[in-house]
Formats: structure tokens, sequence, C-alpha cells
């Protein structure tokens, strides 16, 4: 049994029998290959011919001998027999070189529905953007939602209450395997396992010229930081001075993509207030999970609140929704969010301790003269909401119990 990833189902569905190449991204193990099985469980639901459904999985060394556009092509049109339309499954196509030359001439040639994943958030850009432009949609899967993760604990057997699970998810994130581990000493072995393989496989490539220590350093420390304020200046100066190591900002620029790239983390930019636009300036990275996150930090000197940060970025993008970091002219507000052209803003604490802690978070929101809802996310059970500023805990935001109003 899985969890039926609803979310993502129900932005794919109206795709279903459209030529678009519906592209699937995402960090490895994150559940793409299931959902694949999903859809696929729909169609067959729904009276498709099993007959017409073509399935590749490229990690799979059945097919290993395919690795050009040449040999996918030829595969796939030789598996079609008879007439009428086609379902064609790829998965991890990143593995075949100029696959979208094949995606680009399947489309024209046969009457297929595509359905690809990579685990590459650049999956649609270059060649295949180019070729295949305003003929593809791509769809960003996330590891597990706290949702996602409390119904497959509950289906396991898992007997901890809700808060528990909870402090479970903000330690260990939401990769779906990790649930079916006892010992959280075997959860952390397949995270660092899981970590490590995808810098092998999608990062220290052959021609990368990455030096792996460096790499790894730099990584870790941008994982162990993620929700902080970016800047390459500081961590070149942190490196310096810790390890007396040079790594000169070009390098960390460069590893920052190469770990976006493999979906390791999340870039977000900044969004002026005042002025109301977004900028181009990268302001802050997140992890994908906290999993990884938490296998990368000093556990002497965890800060609770960043991972609440993290978890909160995750599921607002799961949500598709458009999420930056806001400035105003004397204070950072966590989260400008954008949905179909309205907004909100969002701060996220820990719990509102004192009068002080609630203080500066309800104060963050005083610069700011725009009319859109504002709200402040934290553990607490109390309603703290005042001077029109919405208090919601962040538990009952994740599970869907209060949601979000934009304007």
């Amino acid at each position: 049994m899985y969890v039926k990833r609803e979310r993502y189902l129900a932005r794919i569905r109206p795709f279903y029998d459209t030529d678009l190449i519906k592209v699937l991204t995402g960090v490895r193990r994150s559940g793409k290959s299931v959902l694949l099985e999903q859809i696929e469980e729909e169609f067959k639901i729904s009276g498709f011919d099993e007959k017409h459904i073509i399935r590749v999985n490229f990690e799979d060394l059945r097919y290993k001998d395919i690795r050009t556009s040449e040999r996918l092509h030829a595969y796939i049109e030789g598996m079609r027999h008879g007439s009428g339309r086609f379902l064609i499954f790829l998965d991890e196509i990143q593995h075949v070189r100029n696959f979208e030359e094949a995606l680009s001439s399947l489309r024209i040639s046969g009457d297929y529905s595509i359905f690809v994943t990579g685990s590459n958030s650049k999956l649609l850009s270059g060649k295949l953007a180019t070729l295949l432009v305003g003929r593809c949609i791509e769809f960003r899967i996330m590891p597990f939602s706290f949702a996602e993760s409390l119904a497959y604990c509950r289906f396991l057997g898992k007997n901890q209450s809700d808060d528990e699970l909870f402090h479970d998810y903000l330690n260990w994130g939401g990769f779906p395997l990790r649930f079916t581990l006892k010992r959280e000493a075997d959860v952390r072995k397949y995270l660092e396992q899981t970590y490590q393989g995808i810098l092998n496989r999608d990062i220290m490539t052959e021609g990368s010229r990455i030096l792996r220590q460096s790499f790894e350093r730099i990584a870790g420390y941008i994982m162990a930081n993620a929700g902080r304020e970016f800047s390459a200046k500081n961590i070149e100066s942190y490196f310096a001075g810790v390890n007396d190591e040079r790594i000169d900002r070009r390098s960390i620029y460069r590893y920052l993509d190469k770990m976006e790239k493999a979906c390791l983390i999340s870039r977000v930019r900044r969004f002026d207030i005042a002025g109301k636009k977004a900028m181009s300036y990268v302001e802050k990275q997140y992890a994908v999970d906290t999993g990884f996150r938490m296998i990368n930090t000093n556990l002497v000197n965890i800060d609770v609140s960043f991972f609440l940060e993290n978890i909160v970025y995750n599921e607002l993008i799961s949500r598709d929704y458009e999420v930056f970091t806001g400035k105003t002219y004397r204070t950072e507000i966590d989260f400008v969010v954008i949905s179909g052209g309205r907004k909100c803003f969002i701060q996220v604490a820990y719990v509102l301790a004192d009068p002080e802690t609630i203080e500066r978070e309800f104060g963050a929101f005083k610069p700011v003269r725009d009319a859109a809802p504002k709200y402040v996310l934290s553990l607490d059970r109390f309603d703290f909401s005042r001077d029109g500023i919405m208090h919601m805990n962040i538990m009952d935001f994740l599970l869907g119990k209060k949601d979000l109003v934009f304007a």
C-alpha cells in the first residue's frame, strides 16, 4: 500500500489526454516512480488497454543499453503494436543522452501521452526547452509532506501521537522509505547513504571537475544553515578561518548551482515589499528535506526555528505557490507567498514564549503597508492573533485544518 499523492495527481490529471509532455522532477527517492505507478493505475481503472502502455525505468539494468535518443526512439517505436493511443512512462530519463530529441520526435510521429521523470531541476532547460517550447509542462515532486507522512505512519501501525510524529518529521523529514525503519540510527544511515548516492550519481559525475572534499564541506554548510541569509563572502571567510581553506566565491556559486540541479536545495529570491516586485537577488537556500539538513547539522547547535521554517517553505512550494523572502527598509519577513496574483505574508516561530518574542514576530509587520493578509505561524495552541495579524498553529496549517487567505 502507498499514500495516494492526491495533491500532485489533481494537478496532473487535466493533462492526461493532452499531447503535452508531462515532466515530473524532484530529488531522488522522493516518490516520483510511485507517482508514475499511481498515474498508470488511474488509466487502467478508466479502462485503458494495458497493451498500449510502454514503461521504462532507466535505472533498471534491463534497459542499460538504451542510453541514446536514437535507441530510445527505436525501442518505443518497436514496442508499439496496433493502432490507437499509447501511454509512455519514462523514469529517470536524464540517463539518456539527448533524450529531448527522442521526445520531440515521438510527440510528432505517434499518438502518445508521454510522462517522464528526472532527478534534475533543470531538466526543462537547454535543448528540451528549445525543442519542446510550449509542448511540455513540469510538476515538481517533493518528499512526503507532514500530512502524507502522518497518513503513511498510521497505515504502518505507528501509534505515536500526532505531536510525537511531527517531532520525528521535524528531525528526519519525509523521504518515504525511511518511515519503514524502526531505529533512529537506521534512519540516519539510510539518509546518509541516500545523500551520498545523490552526490555520486548526480553531482560527482565524470567530467564534473569538482573537488569532492571541498564540495562536501560547502554542501554540508549550506544544508546546516538553510534558511539563514546567504552570503558567499561570509562562507568564504568562514572556511578560511575555521579550516584555513581557500574556496573562492565562483566555486561557491558553482556548487550551489550543482546542488540546485540535483534538487537538494531550493534557492529563494527577495521580494521588495515597498516596491511590490520580485528581485533577481537570491536571498536564502532551503533544504529539500529536513532529514538531509539533520545529517549535516552539528547536533549541539540545532536551531529548531530554522527547521520549522524549512518545513513551512517546503509545504508552500508543494502547494504550488510562489514563495519569496520579504524585505522592508527595516525588517525581514520570512515569506511573501503569491497564489494567482494575490499574496500574503508569513512569519515562522518555534513558540511565542514571552512578550519579547511576540513583539518581535508580530512587530516584523509594522513597516509593511500592504493590506494583504499577514500570518504568524508557530507551534503554540493558544491563538495569539492581534492587530489584524492572524496567528496559526503550524500543525493545523500542515494538516489542512486551517488555510491561508490571499488578497
